[in-house]
């Protein structure tokens, strides 16, 4: 048996989510929170990678005992989250929880998609209330720049090979990835770069929102992208926007999760 719970967390004070030996991460704080919590030591296996700053509003991590035992979670899935956010701090919440039964299951491995958010607050008044929490543009993003960059963004949808997405260096061998959706919208003062894809390469998104950015700049246009995609060079597509700026919105997995929070 497995114990899922859907996350969400202020990353602006974690290291990343995995693991690190003397630094605040996402997995140390729930580890060490949750195996008091439950009173025995506890395995935590995230959905993914984040980096440091990189926010979440539907991270999935699964929860198992070090040493299996029969009855080893006393509280209901449905009052987990209670009993969580009560020893959690308060950069990190658990929203909901769901039993798995399948040995199978992984968090990460049996992921079949992945939904980004990538915010660009464009107003020239700095917002101190969303510091650390959005990439601060600081210039208007005109009603015709988010068409075109929405229209710049629908060029990523597809199966393609986004090496030029991916940070330099990377050791990923197979970049090819498929973008199910992908779109630009305003919501108020922010411009959300929403991307809904099978998998994600290192920084990938950060780029495609810096290449879409780029459209509003007058720098690229919606007719660049396949250009860009199809010539694998890092260096054609625009730059790598900060981690503050980035949610993982949503994760998708093969069955269907009904996630629990009474």
């Amino acid at each position: 048996m497995k114990l899922l719970l859907k996350l969400a967390f202020d990353g602006k004070d974690f290291h990343g989510s995995q693991a690190q030996p003397g630094l605040r991460t996402v997995q140390g704080v729930l580890t060490e929170s949750l195996s008091g919590l439950i009173g025995r030591p506890v395995n935590v296996t995230g959905c993914s990678r984040t980096d440091s700053g990189v926010h979440a509003e539907g991270y999935v991590v699964s929860v198992t005992p070090r040493t299996e035992e029969d009855g080893w979670l006393k509280i209901p899935a449905e009052k987990f989250h209670l009993a969580a956010n009560n020893v959690l701090p308060g950069d990190i919440s658990v929203t909901g929880a769901f039993i798995v039964n399948d040995d199978d299951f992984h968090p990460r491995y049996s992921v079949v998609g992945k939904k980004y958010v990538y915010r660009i607050y464009d107003s020239p008044v700095p917002s101190p209330f969303l510091r650390g929490r959005v990439y601060e543009y600081g210039k208007k993003i005109s009603d015709d720049s988010i068409v075109k960059m929405d229209e710049a963004a629908k060029r990523f949808e597809g199966r393609h090979d986004f090496t030029s997405f991916m940070a330099s260096g990377s050791k990923i061998t197979d970049a090819t990835r498929e973008v199910f959706s992908a779109s630009v919208a305003r919501c108020g003062d922010v411009v959300e770069f929403t991307v809904f894809a099978d998998g994600f390469l290192y920084n990938m998104v950060r780029i495609m929102s810096g290449t879409l950015l780029d459209v509003a700049k007058g720098k690229t246009t919606a007719r660049d992208i396949p250009e860009i995609i199809s010539v694998r060079d890092r260096a054609a597509a625009g730059e790598t926007l900060p981690p503050e700026g980035l949610y993982l919105k949503e994760v998708i997995y093969p069955i269907k999760i009904d996630w629990l929070a009474e």
